[in-house]
């Protein structure tokens, strides 16, 4: 049986350095590189199998969509589907869970190196001629942090956190962890939050976004830091009260922040940490090395597969 399959937002998985021929293998394949709200319908039409990224589809794109039976978000987060109204439709949503562990694991360090020894702006510096007309062997603008023997604090302790431990611990870094699902392998690494929030000289965060973790880093949570805590965002932009961000980078009392993500993307001009003192602000690309995005392809091939065979994997519409 031939399928109609509709990819709305393909650009940002696939800009032209992968392939989509897994999904063509299936049946006929409409790609499409952005979809705004009011073309959403129109180019579902007589779809079977929807793929998206960010494109949302809501209560009433589902009910319209009369032969709509396969939602395949090529994400981990899938918020933009409205999983009640598939569960009702009986329309299969599929997530993509692990593709990008080891990626966001080491943007987070990424991050943090370019906080500890500022590399672009003193390799800036060099070519400015700052270096070649200096009166000693070397300068720097900004204090250089070693990270040795620093307690980096995880809120999330799940895959990514996890492999963030990993390469804390290569460095010399005591690592402790904040997780409301404890795994009994790794008791020995749990603190409380307030233990957490104290203890750390380094906050990152790697928790998904719930309710009840939205805002955890907030201006009461951020006066129970350390003074001149580091703190490190590429999870979820709501997980941070921004505003009180700014203010406790702008009075010190947060040294620096490193985010890949913030609550409205793409960032609005008016967000308070676009001004804010030693805010590094990256546009969500943690999760987009090639060797990502193929695996993030490859699995989503696999969801469909799955489902086409009725032995859906990854599903998250139970």
């Amino acid at each position: 049986m031939q399928h109609t399959i509709v990819i709305l937002d393909g650009y940002t998985l696939n800009p032209g350095d992968l392939g989509w021929e897994g999904f063509e293998a299936f049946g006929d394949v409409t790609i499409y590189d952005r979809t705004e709200q009011q073309q959403i319908l129109s180019r579902l039409g007589s779809a079977d199998i929807v793929i998206t990224n960010k494109t949302p589809l809501d209560a009433q794109t589902i009910a319209m969509a009369p032969n709509l039976k396969y939602i395949g978000v090529l994400a981990t987060g899938y918020n933009v589907v409205d999983i009640e109204a598939a569960r009702r439709r009986g329309v299969v949503v599929t997530n993509i869970p692990t593709y990008g562990t080891d990626a966001v694991a080491q943007f987070a360090f990424a991050m943090l190196l370019e906080i500890a020894h500022h590399v672009q702006h003193h390799s800036d510096a060099v070519k400015e001629g700052r270096w070649t007309n200096h009166q000693d062997f070397c300068f720097w603008d900004y204090p250089l942090i070693e990270l040795a023997g620093k307690t980096m604090g995880i809120i999330g302790y799940g895959r990514i956190g996890q492999a963030t431990a990993r390469i804390a611990r290569a460095f010399g870094m005591q690592v402790i962890a904040y997780d409301v699902s404890q795994q009994s392998g790794n008791s020995d690494v749990y603190v409380d939050l307030d233990t957490l929030l104290g203890s750390s000289d380094v906050i990152s965060l790697h928790c998904p976004l719930f309710e009840s973790t939205r805002g955890i880093i907030n201006k009461d949570s951020i006066a129970r830091m350390k003074d001149g805590v580091i703190l490190l965002n590429n999870s979820r932009g709501p997980l941070v009260v921004e505003q009180d961000l700014a203010d406790a980078l702008n009075s010190g009392k947060v040294y620096a922040a490193g985010l890949d993500v913030v609550s409205e993307e793409p960032i609005k001009a008016d967000n308070p940490l676009l001004s804010a003192k030693n805010c590094l602000i990256t546009p969500h690309i943690s999760w987009a090395p090639k060797e990502s995005r193929q695996r993030l392809m490859d699995i989503a091939v696999e969801n469909l597969k799955a489902f086409l065979e009725g032995k859906p994997q990854h599903v998250v519409s139970r």
